[in-house]
């Protein structure tokens, strides 16, 4: 692994979800699997969370997953795996 590979794994990583979303679900197992922490927010308990999942990406659906600041909406394997240095 490269030291940049190894820095990114080490950004934070939100993953907001819904209790409801399959994808939401898919997308903690993948995190799981690839042993990478992440901090999960349920946007269905917390409004303002769903405010600003809004106001910073324009999407309304979940799952949105934050890498430091760069964010995947929905479940795309490749990008989540090319922004965690995976």
């Amino acid at each position: 692994m490269c030291p940049a590979q190894g820095a990114l794994i080490d950004m934070k990583v939100v993953v907001y979800t819904s209790p409801t979303c399959t994808y939401c679900y898919v997308v903690k197992i993948f995190l799981k699997k690839n042993n990478i922490k992440f901090e999960e927010i349920d946007i269905s308990e917390d409004k303002k969370a769903k405010e600003l999942l809004l106001k910073k990406t324009g999407v309304e659906t979940v799952p949105v997953t934050f890498v430091g600041e760069k964010f995947v909406a929905g479940y795309d394997r490749d990008k989540l795996k090319e922004l965690l240095g995976l």
